[in-house]
């Protein structure tokens, strides 16, 4: 059983097919991460602490998602709520640090500005997520090299463990009394880009989606021999065999989608970028929604810059 909007056939169509085809699309999508847990499986959540903090209130969470091993989780709102608010799932990223994780929703990181994203949207006014993924923070245990091999000994992939464990998160953030299911936005840097908008694509409840430095066009990657700059993680069995990543991106629209790159950074290839970017806006365009996708060009390397900054607030304040 799917959640409403999961891989649902009631989500957006990608262009040129039918909402039922555009559901089909979720579903092999969702089929060449491996053996996932039960996605209808109970989910529960269990307080730690609570930590009153300037601006903001930063819940510290025990979340069982996959009924394999917990994840710990940060959950932040403002300190004077009232009624439902919008809310940002938030997408940590790689960087070689594994203790970081979670951590950098709330100390933020180098490559991102000041202040972290937490401060951002508390004092915007809504909720936060951020989930410790497979390997990372409360939960590096285990390389991610063994766990990618370990993993793939029982049919399971790395990245698909880690967008069921993103999308068990989504579910527990549209439960909570504090957040408006009709306001919610994903969002994150490098690996965090990419689960950001892999989650768009596989579940229509995120309504608005912010990528910033790692849209990578596959075939340009291969192409440029740029493989090593991506982690283990990033690589699914079989993928370039059904999708390219904007037939992943196509799956957004017509939902507003926010990409930022560095014309300077190797993970995304200028002239990836421009194949995306061409594939998208034609897609945006047939569906009627021509300024919901944008993508912004900064001459950097694999950084959030200032400006870069402004566009992701102005761009959700804009959508929530």
């Amino acid at each position: 059983m799917d959640p409403k909007g999961f891989l649902g056939a009631d989500g957006p169509p990608a262009v040129g097919r039918s909402h039922r085809q555009a559901g089909e699309r979720r579903k092999r999508l969702y089929a060449l991460l491996g053996e996932l847990p039960d996605r209808a499986r109970p989910i529960s959540a269990r307080a730690l602490a609570r930590e009153e903090r300037p601006g903001y209130v930063l819940e510290k969470l025990q979340l069982d998602l996959n009924g394999i091993e917990p994840v710990p989780a940060y959950f932040v709102r403002p300190r004077k709520l009232r009624g439902r608010a919008p809310a940002v799932l938030y997408n940590h990223a790689h960087g070689g640090d594994y203790q970081l994780g979670k951590d950098e929703f709330i100390k933020g990181r180098e490559g991102l500005q000041a202040p972290p994203y937490a401060e951002v949207i508390a004092g915007l006014g809504w909720t936060g997520l951020c989930i410790d993924a497979w390997v990372f923070g409360e939960r590096a245990h285990t390389s991610e090299l063994d766990m990618f091999k370990a993993m793939l000994w029982q049919g399971r992939v790395l990245w698909g463990m880690m967008v069921y464990d993103n999308l068990r998160a989504a579910d527990y953030l549209l439960s909570r009394p504090e957040v408006d299911p009709a306001r919610v936005a994903t969002l994150g840097l490098s690996m965090g880009s990419t689960m950001a908008w892999w989650t768009a694509a596989l579940d229509t409840r995120i309504k608005a989606t912010v990528d910033l430095c790692c849209l990578t066009e596959f075939h340009t990657l291969l192409g440029k021999k740029g493989l090593g700059g991506h982690g283990i993680y990033y690589y699914v069995p079989g993928l370039l065999a059904h999708f390219t990543t904007a037939d992943i991106n196509a799956l957004i629209a017509p939902r507003p989608h926010l990409g930022v790159a560095g014309l300077r950074d190797e993970l995304t290839p200028p002239e990836g970028l421009d194949i995306i970017d061409r594939e998208l806006t034609r897609v945006y365009a047939e569906l009627g929604a021509p300024e919901g996708w944008r993508l912004l060009r900064c001459d950097t390397g694999h950084e959030e810059t200032a400006e870069a900054r402004r566009e992701v607030v102005a761009f959700l304040k804009k959508h929530l």
